[in-house]
């Protein structure tokens, strides 16, 4: 039995997404934050996030994969080299993660948090 499709995003690259505020994480300018969430479960959850160029500093409380839709970043996670990401990237932040976020130009993202 195929499971049945439980959300959809058509065109998620360029879907109209909600203001969720500014990014609590931001270290310098406030960094403006838009998203839609598919599906939320018990502290899991997967969507589209959006944010604005600038620095941030994340601390990993979940496990969070990501595939980058559009715009590009520097991550560095502490004590470690940083890595170019953008357009077409997937990447993993596994808990207890932590590093900075240097996003250069707007980044559009699906993520999975578990």
């Amino acid at each position: 039995m195929t499971p049945a499709l439980t959300a959809l995003l058509p065109g998620a690259a360029d879907a109209e997404l909600e203001d969720w505020g500014p990014l609590p994480e931001a270290t310098g300018h406030p960094m403006a934050v838009h998203g839609v969430e598919l599906w939320v479960d018990d502290g899991k959850s997967a969507g589209i996030w959006q944010c604005t160029a600038g620095p941030s500093y994340w601390r990993q409380d979940e496990n969070e994969v990501i595939y980058v839709l559009s715009g590009r970043m520097t991550v560095t996670p502490d004590g470690g080299k940083p890595v170019d990401v953008g357009a077409g990237d997937i990447a993993v932040f596994p808990l207890g993660w932590t590093g900075t976020w240097d996003i250069h130009e707007t980044v559009r993202k699906v993520y999975a948090v578990f």
